[in-house]
């Protein structure tokens, strides 16, 4: 059966949107990446090289552009830029739309998919949440620590045919993947994990997910912002069981020494998704009547380190 997006376009080609562009690509898709700081080293190995348990995986050869115009028209749009890049998209993406296009963003936190909605239509937008330890290793080389999966939605909307096929299309490509209903939902069910484990990965010097897990102190308070993004969600008639909560501290151990995204930005002295992760589900919960007063404390610890150049590794 022929691929529902057979022309795809990458738009942010770093761990996680080179990951699924590969995987797409190795499984039949004609994939395009959009590459900056890659690209002259990708051209040069003519490949993008995926490590995992499994082994080695290269994708050869690598259909990469340096501009958006280069790549062209495509019937799918997968955009993995940090959120911190939003003012780019428009010239990034306009290129690439044809009046069929959809978008996927796979991008963290709350506020992505209205800001995408605003700029290219509701009517393009699914939105993906990727529940994947994957960290960029060097120029087109990226390490997948666990393959967990992705979630799918439509922005505002119930399910369509192509969520489904999209979905489909990703099982694929090897990248287990699952539609939900709500998107709004889901994201706030990723926000369990993101909001402590991102966050307190830098607030406490930098500290891997493992050692986050095997650190009573710092379990408890992993555990106790957990809860309270559960009662936020809930004040927004979303659900989220106390075994889902706990269902964290079993997966999370098995990723390893595992440096979340937003830490491996901090390092590099790159800005951090502060607003959208942390900022914006407090503005929310605050205006549905709901008090975080841990969450609030660790947004202003990350507030504060975030607006300076990260501690020289010893």
């Amino acid at each position: 059966m022929a691929a529902y997006f057979p022309r795809i376009g990458i738009v942010g080609s770093g761990a996680v949107g080179g990951y699924f562009g590969a995987r797409l690509a190795l499984g039949g898709a004609d994939v395009r990446f959009l590459m900056r700081g890659d690209l002259g080293a990708v051209r040069t190995r003519g490949s993008l090289v995926i490590r995992d348990q499994a082994g080695t995986t290269e994708l050869r050869p690598v259909a990469a552009f340096g501009t958006a115009a280069e790549v062209g028209a495509v019937d799918l749009v997968v955009i993995a830029l940090k959120t911190t890049s939003g003012g780019d998209l428009p010239d990034l993406v306009e290129p690439l739309l044809e009046p069929g296009t959809a978008l996927l963003t796979l991008q963290n936190g709350l506020g992505a998919d209205e800001y995408l909605s605003g700029l290219f239509g509701a009517q393009r937008v699914i939105g993906g949440l990727v529940f994947m330890a994957l960290t960029r290793t060097g120029p087109g080389e990226l390490r997948c620590f666990h393959p967990g999966s992705v979630s799918i939605g439509e922005f505002g909307r119930q399910p369509a045919e192509r969520t489904r096929s999209l979905a489909g299309q990703l099982e694929a490509a090897g990248i287990r993947a699952h539609v939900v209903d709500d998107l709004l939902e889901a994201r706030w069910r990723k926000l369990v994990w993101n909001v402590p484990f991102n966050g307190l990965a830098i607030a406490e010097g930098g500290v891997s997910t493992d050692r986050i897990c095997a650190d009573p102190r710092l379990a408890d308070e992993a555990h106790a912002l957990m809860r309270e993004v559960q009662r936020a969600a809930a004040a927004f008639g979303f659900r989220i069981s106390d075994s889902f909560l706990d269902r964290q501290f079993d997966v999370t151990p098995a990723m390893g020494p595992y440096h979340p995204s937003s830490l491996v930005d901090y390092l590099a002295g790159r800005e951090v998704e502060v607003e959208p992760i942390w900022g914006e589900p407090l503005r929310r919960a605050h205006a549905a009547g709901v008090e975080m007063p841990r969450l609030a404390s660790l947004y202003g610890r990350l507030q504060a380190l975030c607006s300076k150049p990260p501690p020289r590794a010893p």
